[in-house]
């Protein structure tokens, strides 16, 4: 009987460990992120026709990247009329995506031309361009490197000046590697991202790469622009856009094809 007795608590000692090893190996020795909460400070318009990929706050100015074959365009906005102060449109071949500030020049990505352009941002003049590989998703910067995504779970850091690949970081949560990473914005030393067809902000450590907070717009949607979740599997007009105003210490919240523009704190 003690021989059978100590059988059984061996199995249940390995089955115990093996439930164990699997909940870390699910987990990857990573929290689930924080919530992050948020609150909308002001609502301004925004052109419901354009369908954003980028957007961007620099020098007191909005600036916008919209996508759509034969539709993109580069815009500088005015924030509180939603209406295009300057504007420039790319040929019909290329889809506007993620946009980025940095030493004067504006880079504006684009989806899968593997073209990157350069602009000077006040005048909207080209500066020059560069290729890459893969697709071109978020962009913002670290005040050093350009750092773009690609709609998978990895951070590419760039020299803005070559734009070759200088390092890689790959996003990861709990549960594993966090894919579809999207538009972008630096802030403080964390990235904010949005995650494509959802309505989930994250905020990522861009050293780890792990998610330590994430925040669902669920309800700004719910209660500013439910008309949104109607269009949004026919149209794409998901969540989409995270500008940031240092000065102001102030979040800018938009989405493809939204009306409304918001002024958001989080907390």
């Amino acid at each position: 009987m003690k021989r059978i007795l100590f059988f059984f608590l061996i199995v249940f000692a390995l089955t115990a460990c093996d439930n164990n090893n699997s909940e870390q190996t699910l987990n990857n020795g990573i929290a689930p992120p924080a919530v992050l909460n948020y609150t909308v400070v002001k609502v301004y318009p925004h052109n419901p026709s354009s369908f954003t990929e980028g957007l961007e706050w620099h020098d007191s100015t909005l600036y916008e990247s919209t996508g759509e074959y034969g539709e993109s365009k580069l815009l500088r906005v005015d924030l509180k009329t939603g209406k295009s102060l300057q504007q420039i449109n790319l040929a019909k071949e290329f889809f506007g995506e993620g946009i980025t500030v940095i030493n004067g020049k504006l880079y504006q990505l684009t989806y899968q031309t593997g073209k990157c352009f350069v602009y000077d941002f006040k005048t909207f003049k080209k500066i020059s361009e560069f290729d890459y590989e893969g697709e071109g998703w978020g962009m913002t910067n670290d005040g050093k490197h350009l750092i773009m995504d690609s709609g998978n779970n990895n951070l590419l850091f760039r020299d803005p000046e070559t734009f070759k690949i200088v390092n890689t970081v790959g996003v990861i949560d709990n549960n594993g590697p966090l894919a579809k990473i999207n538009e972008l914005e630096y802030v403080d030393g964390f990235l904010y991202a949005n995650i494509w067809e959802t309505n989930y902000i994250v905020k990522i450590d861009p050293n780890s790469g792990h998610v330590i907070a994430k925040a669902d717009l669920s309800n700004l949607i719910n209660q500013y622009v439910p008309e949104t979740i109607e269009t949004a599997q026919t149209k794409g007009a998901w969540l989409e856009g995270i500008a940031y105003d240092s000065v102001g210490k102030r979040f800018f919240i938009t989405g493809k094809l939204w009306p409304k523009l918001f002024e958001v704190k989080f907390n």
